[in-house]
């Protein structure tokens, strides 16, 4: 029998034997009350008293879930007082098995290259997953007011009977605001930095106006938008080109200095033009930095289009439903707001994190 040196294992099996004889709280009739800290400890010696291999985290994951949505039904089981000692030190030692979990599947060095493929994609997802259960079981096990910080439990719903509304207000904000007004945003960011290039004595004159355009406040520069181009999607475009131009710009021409000397010297050997030696060379190496700068732009956009919307925009809208619900109280609408503009958020930087990978799959970072 070998025994896991992890802290991580031996702290989880320490936590999980007070589970077995501690009360949780929970009404003595329940059945998963005696269930869940058995499979607990179950789980837990399967950390320490075994070998890691793809076998027993399979085992280790399945288990550890399986406690995990046993200690969130058993919050409806407990008594007036709520729950008690031994149940906390569940939730510790399931939270500590699954940190385990992940620690040493991320370790792992697959040979086959799907599966590693498949474990780089479950790996954040077992992190969202215990970042919802813990939510859920904090806020429900504390008492904490929904008013306050509704539970997922909560939000779910709500995301599920608002699906029109969350819809039209992300076709608003999302695919006509944020995205018209970074495709602007970046393109004359793209533009204006090889201008800079072309013409140096620019940096001077351009390169600060740029930096003062980024220093402007949204909550300022909005309202103006506003007078300006409408309450409609157009002012919020505006103010998202005005937030993603200077990124795109700054990188741009860091990238495209980042060539090496001795290659540039090289392509003048040869008679290359600008254009050939722009085209050629400099554009490709600075890559990395566009691309930075569009996963960067890529969060920025959404963010500046919501907060636009605060200060005048149609009755439909992210920014609008967020600061409408706010003012009814109904805060698991403003989740499921918050929800919805966060998955857009990260899809949008996966999507241009894919794009990259496959554009600059010569950069030493995606090397094998």
């Amino acid at each position: 029998m070998r025994i896991s040196r992890s802290p991580l294992a031996i702290a989880a099996f320490l936590f999980a034997v007070p589970g077995l004889l501690i009360s949780s709280g929970a009404d003595v009739q329940a059945t998963l009350a005696y269930t869940t800290p058995v499979m607990l400890f179950v789980a837990a010696a399967v950390a320490l008293f075994t070998r890691a291999s793809r076998y027993s985290l399979t085992v280790l994951l399945v288990l550890v879930h399986v406690v995990a949505f046993c200690l969130i039904d058993l919050l409806g089981d407990m008594h007036s007082t709520g729950p008690e000692p031994g149940y906390w030190c569940m939730v510790v030692s399931s939270w500590l098995l699954a940190w385990f979990t992940v620690q040493t599947l991320a370790s792992l060095r697959p040979t086959a290259p799907d599966l590693q493929r498949l474990i780089n994609l479950a790996l954040p997802f077992i992190f969202g997953a215990w970042l919802l259960i813990l939510w859920e079981i904090i806020v429900r096990g504390f008492g904490v007011p929904t008013i306050l910080l509704p539970p997922p439990s909560m939000i779910g719903p709500r995301i599920d009977g608002s699906v029109p509304t969350l819809w039209a207000d992300f076709q608003q904000t999302y695919l006509k605001a944020a995205i018209a007004g970074y495709a602007i945003g970046c393109g004359s960011g793209f533009l204006a930095a090889i201008i800079v290039d072309r013409v140096p004595f620019l940096r001077k004159g351009l390169l600060p106006i740029g930096n003062l355009m980024a220093a402007l406040p949204v909550v300022g520069i909005a309202p103006i938008m506003v007078m300006w181009f409408g309450s409609n999607w157009e002012s919020k475009a505006a103010v998202v080109v005005i937030m993603t131009f200077f990124p795109m710009l700054v990188n741009t021409v860091a990238g495209l200095a980042a060539s090496g000397a001795m290659e540039r010297d090289l392509m003048q050997t040869y008679g290359s033009s600008y254009g050939q030696t722009l085209l050629k060379l400099r554009l490709p190496a600075a890559m990395p930095f566009i691309f930075n700068a569009l996963k960067i732009n890529s969060t920025l956009a959404l963010i500046g289009a919501i907060v636009a919307e605060f200060f005048g925009s149609p009755i439909v809208g992210m920014g609008f439903r967020i600061s409408a619900e706010v003012g009814r109280m109904n805060v698991d609408m403003v989740w499921a707001e918050i929800f919805v503009a966060a998955l857009a958020g990260s899809l949008s930087y996966g999507l241009i994190t894919l794009i990259e990978r496959a554009v600059t799959f010569w950069h030493p970072s995606y090397r094998t």
